[in-house]
């Protein structure tokens, strides 16, 4: 029997079969997206502007799923203020309120921190009046009216969690929150309590009336060989007041919670896993966080999303050898494969539309169920009796 998107959700996550697995992405570079347009994207898909990167995805036929409104971050947050146009770069204050250097042409990527905004316990207050749980645009829905919307819905329904200490990181810049953990710890243990009250202040309302499957938090707290705060600093800082906002998340029926963090997550991961988050995203492979090697360490009580390494999408032979690798992954359980970051601009699109076939043969997919998206159609699997096994032991026939 077919299951519903959210049945399927709920199914996979908890190690128990399922008829196919789920078809995800990250999104893609903006580079990525130029460069698709040029090779072949259909105008009404690849054009600049608008949600060009939902439209991508839509395109190539992703499973839904529900978002809950909740408001969590900065309100206001600060005004854009330039101040030098240079002759490569713009130097600009930003929505986090730090002075930052951008280029103008080529890869665009995280732009360059020169001044923080949070630099002193007075800067904290300002940041803090931008963060106040009262704030009327934080209750601006009727999560009663809504209610019916979200829990008869047959697609998983997320909800976001927060930040604990990326946030933190951003505003006070990555060298200088290191530091400011052992100058003033008591600063840093009122902002992190200050951001769980808040996040518990947001979410209690909309979980009281909406069942949510997902709890999608964000971090960027780690490089290639480990975290930016050590585990020892997080039990003592941050442990307490996130899993006070965990514990009222699985209070409510939500028992599945991820992070968004990039690098090397396996020293923070244990004790993320204690605390209760229990799903790991994006897992990049060149950061040292292979999903193969989370799972080995972690076991069962990890469920893993992303994890395919975006340097093996050049070509089809490197996309196959990358998605045969990460078959007993599927075989095992709660993974839900897709790029481990925003697909960059060295994967061509016939790469990219020949992973997303291979990818879908590998899920459990039905020719018929491929061929309904259409940048797939006429892609026949290269060797796909590989993949017949399928998830969670199903076997399912060679397409």
């Amino acid at each position: 029997m077919a299951l519903t998107h959210r049945e399927r959700f709920r199914r996979l996550m908890h190690y128990q079969t399922v008829d196919r697995g789920i078809h995800w992405d990250f999104g893609f570079l903006e580079e990525t997206m130029e460069r698709w347009a040029q090779e072949g994207l259909p105008e009404e898909v690849g054009a600049p502007g608008g949600d060009r990167m939902g439209r991508i995805s839509r395109y190539f036929g992703v499973d839904p799923t529900m978002h809950v409104p909740v408001h969590i971050g900065l309100n206001p947050g600060f005004e854009y203020e330039l101040i030098e146009d240079r002759e490569r770069t713009v130097v600009y204050r930003n929505g986090d309120g730090c002075i930052v250097e951008e280029a103008k042409e080529g890869q665009r990527t995280i732009p360059h921190v020169i001044e923080p905004g949070l630099k002193t316990r007075e800067d904290w207050l300002k940041y803090k009046e931008r963060l106040n749980p009262d704030d009327p645009a934080r209750h601006q829905w009727d999560y009663a009216a809504l209610a019916d919307q979200y829990n008869k819905a047959d697609v998983p329904v997320i909800i976001s969690c927060g930040a604990y200490m990326g946030w933190l990181r951003n505003w006070i810049g990555a060298a200088e929150i290191g530091l400011l953990c052992y100058d003033d710890p008591e600063l840093m243990s009122e902002m992190v309590n200050h951001l769980c009250d808040l996040f518990i202040a947001m979410l209690e309302p909309a979980l009281h009336h909406i069942e949510v499957d997902l709890a999608w938090g964000w971090e960027d707290i780690c490089f290639n060989n480990g975290p930016l705060i050590s585990p020892k600093l997080w039990r003592q800082l941050v442990y307490e007041p996130q899993k006070r906002v965990f514990d009222v998340l699985r209070q409510h029926g939500c028992d599945i919670i991820l992070t968004d963090c990039d690098g090397n997550i396996f020293a923070l991961q244990e004790v993320w896993i204690e605390i209760g988050l229990n799903g790991a995203f994006p897992c990049e492979v060149n950061g040292n966080s292979d999903p193969i090697e989370l799972r080995k360490k972690f076991g069962r009580e990890l469920r893993i999303f992303g994890g395919v390494n975006k340097q093996k999408m050049r070509t089809r032979e490197q996309v196959l050898a990358e998605l045969i690798r990460l078959t007993p992954l599927l075989e095992d359980g709660a993974f839900i494969p897709f790029c481990d970051h925003r697909v960059p601009e060295y994967v061509p699109l016939d790469a990219y539309r020949y992973y997303e076939r291979e990818k879908l043969a590998m899920l459990g997919f039905s020719q018929e169920e491929a061929e309904a998206i259409e940048p797939l159609r006429g892609i026949t699997p290269t060797q796909s009796s590989v993949f017949t096994r399928g998830i969670g032991g199903v076997v399912r026939p060679v397409l």
